[in-house]
C-alpha cells in the first residue's frame, strides 16, 4: 500500500497514516472486510518503525474504522454506508495512489427520490432545448466536427466569446490568455498536477470543496484549512499560518462558497491578493456561482484587480447551462498558461470541438437574459427551503442563508451521529453530503448540505419537509 508520509510535515507519521487510511476506507477505496497490510509488512513498505504504525491502527480502531483481532491481523469495519462490490484477489493488493476519493464516493447516481447530495440545477430550469438544437444541426451540417482533434487550448471563436463575456465582469484579459477544459475539475486537476508536488504547502478554506481536496491530496500536499466567517476566508489567520509555513497554493471559491454559501468581502479579496504578491505564490479562484446571485451582484473577482499574474481563474459554464457539455474556461497569463496548456495536451489531446461549437452561440447571445431568469427561479427556491426549516428544523439546528449559489449548509448539535442519520434517510430515499467531506482527514462534522435546487419546486419543498421531520425524529432518539 502506497502512502505518501511528509517526514517534516507538521502531522505526526502516525497521524499522517491514519488519516490517509480512513481517507480510503469512508471513500470506498478500502472496502467492508478487507484486510489491511500487516504492521510489520506496513512498517516495511512505509520504512517506519512497527511503533509508528501500531499508533495509526490503534487511532482507527479507536475511531472504529478497523477492527483488530491478535493473530488474525486488522480488517475494515462493516459500516452503515456500504461501498459498491469490486474485484477481489490480486486486485486488492495492487498498489494505487489515491489517498482518497470522496468526490466518487458522495456525488454517485444513486436512486434517491430527493437527491440533495448533489450540487447542480434541475433540468427543467437548463436551456437544455437551444443547445441541443444547435448541437443537433451541427452535426447534421458540420459532420466534420466530429473527425476533428481540438485545439489543445480550445476553439478560438469560443474563446473570444468567453473572452468578452469576462471583460464584462471586469475581467480584463486577451483571448490567448483563455483555455478551454472539461469543467472546472479538470482546470483544478491541471493546475495541481502542473504546480503541486509532495509536501507543497496548498491552503484551502474550511470548509471546502470536495473535488478539490481529492485533487490536491492526490498530489502529496500539504494542505491547510483556514477557517471561513460571514465574510469568507479570514485572511487574518491565513496570513499568520503563511508566516511559519509559505504557500505554494491558495484554493478559494470566494463567492457563494460550496458548501458554506458564504461570500468573501472586497476587503478580504484585496488582501488575499496582496498576501499572495507577498509570497510569489498563486491563486486558484474557483468561480462556479456568481451569476448566481440573488439581490445584489456579489464584489468584482479577485482576478479582476490581479495585475501581477498570481490568480488562476475558472469559470464554469456547464454547471448553470448543460452539466453534460463538460465546458468551463481558465484564465491565466504567461508562462502559467503555457505550461497549463502543454498539462492539457498530455491530458486529453483537446477537449470535444463538438460540445464548445454547441454551447458557444448561446453563451455569445442569449446567457444574459437566462441567467437572469435563472437567478429569479433560484431564489424562489431558496425563499422557500428558508421557509421549511423556519417553521420545521429541530431545535438546535442553525444555518446561515445565502444571497446566491445552489446550496443549504446546516449544522447540528453536538455528536449528531451523521452516518446513522445518513443511512435513516438513504431508507427513505433522501440523499445529503455529509460535511466530513470538505474537510481533510477523518474527524467528524456537525454539518451538512444540501442542494435546493436539483429538483422541482415542488419536490424540494417535499423532500425538504420529510428530511427535516426525520431529522427531528433522528435528534429526539439521541437525546432520548
Amino acid at each position: 500500500m502506497r502512502i505518501d508520509l511528509l517526514r517534516s510535515g507538521s502531522k505526526s507519521l502516525p497521524r499522517q497514516i491514519s488519516e490517509t487510511l480512513a481517507q480510503r476506507i469512508t471513500s470506498g477505496l478500502l472496502q467492508p472486510g478487507s484486510r489491511l497490510p500487516s504492521v510489520r509488512g506496513l512498517a516495511s513498505s512505509l520504512k517506519v518503525s512497527q511503533v509508528t504504525v501500531s499508533k495509526a491502527y490503534a487511532e482507527l480502531e479507536a475511531r472504529g474504522h478497523i477492527i483488530c483481532s491478535q493473530g488474525k491481523g486488522c480488517y475494515v469495519a462493516e459500516r452503515q454506508r456500504t461501498a459498491p462490490d469490486t474485484a477481489a484477489g490480486w486486485q486488492d493488493s495492487y498498489d494505487d495512489y489515491l489517498p482518497r476519493a470522496q468526490l466518487w464516493r458522495n456525488f454517485d447516481y444513486r436512486e434517491v427520490e430527493y437527491p440533495f447530495h448533489l450540487a447542480a440545477i434541475h433540468s427543467s430550469l437548463l436551456p437544455l432545448g437551444p443547445i441541443g438544437a444547435t448541437m443537433a444541426a451541427l452535426v447534421k451540417e458540420q459532420p466534420e466536427l466530429m473527425a476533428s482533434y481540438g485545439n489543445f487550448q480550445g476553439d478560438a471563436e469560443l474563446r473570444e466569446v468567453m473572452r468578452r463575456h469576462l471583460q464584462s465582469r471586469g475581467i480584463a484579459i486577451g483571448p490567448d490568455d483563455l483555455m478551454i477544459t472539461s469543467g472546472s475539475q479538470q482546470g483544478i486537476d491541471l493546475v495541481a498536477r502542473t504546480f503541486v508536488g509532495p509536501g507543497d504547502t496548498v491552503y484551502l478554506e474550511a470548509p471546502s470543496y470536495t473535488g478539490a481536496i481529492d485533487v490536491f491530496a492526490g498530489r502529496g500536499a500539504e494542505m491547510i484549512f483556514v477557517p471561513v466567517d460571514g465574510e469568507g476566508m479570514m485572511v487574518d489567520k491565513l496570513t499568520a499560518m503563511c508566516d511559519l509555513r509559505p504557500p505554494k497554493l491558495i484554493y478559494t471559491n470566494p463567492t457563494f462558497q460550496n458548501p458554506s454559501g458564504v461570500t468573501m468581502s472586497m476587503t478580504r479579496r484585496q488582501r488575499l491578493l496582496e498576501l499572495a504578491r507577498s509570497y510569489r505564490c498563486l491563486i486558484v479562484e474557483d468561480d462556479p456561482f456568481s451569476d448566481l446571485y440573488f439581490h445584489q451582484p456579489p464584489p468584482v473577482s479577485i482576478k479582476s484587480m490581479d495585475t501581477g499574474g498570481h490568480v488562476v481563474y475558472m469559470k464554469s459554464f456547464s454547471k448553470v447551462l448543460a452539466p453534460g457539455s463538460r465546458i468551463a474556461c481558465v484564465a491565466a497569463e504567461g508562462n502559467i498558461l503555457s505550461r497549463l496548456i502543454a498539462a492539457k495536451s498530455a491530458s486529453d489531446l483537446g477537449g470535444p470541438l463538438l460540445t464548445q461549437r454547441a454551447v458557444l452561440p448561446f453563451i455569445d447571445r442569449q446567457y444574459e437574459a437566462y441567467a437572469a431568469k435563472l437567478r429569479t427561479a433560484l431564489r424562489q427556491r431558496k425563499e422557500a427551503a428558508a421557509r421549511l426549516l423556519k417553521q420545521y428544523a429541530p431545535a438546535g439546528v442553525t444555518w446561515r442563508l445565502p444571497e446566491g449559489g445552489l446550496n443549504l449548509w446546516l449544522q447540528l448539535p453536538e455528536a449528531p451521529a451523521i452516518e446513522r442519520l445518513h443511512a435513516l434517510a438513504e431508507r427513505e430515499g433522501i440523499s445529503f453530503l455529509p460535511g466530513d467531506v470538505c474537510y481533510a482527514g477523518d474527524l467528524p462534522s456537525r454539518h451538512i448540505r444540501l442542494c435546493y435546487s436539483q429538483l422541482t419546486e415542488e419536490g424540494m419543498q417535499r423532500g425538504l419537509k420529510q428530511f427535516l421531520l426525520l431529522l427531528g425524529q433522528h435528534l429526539h432518539s439521541l437525546r432520548s
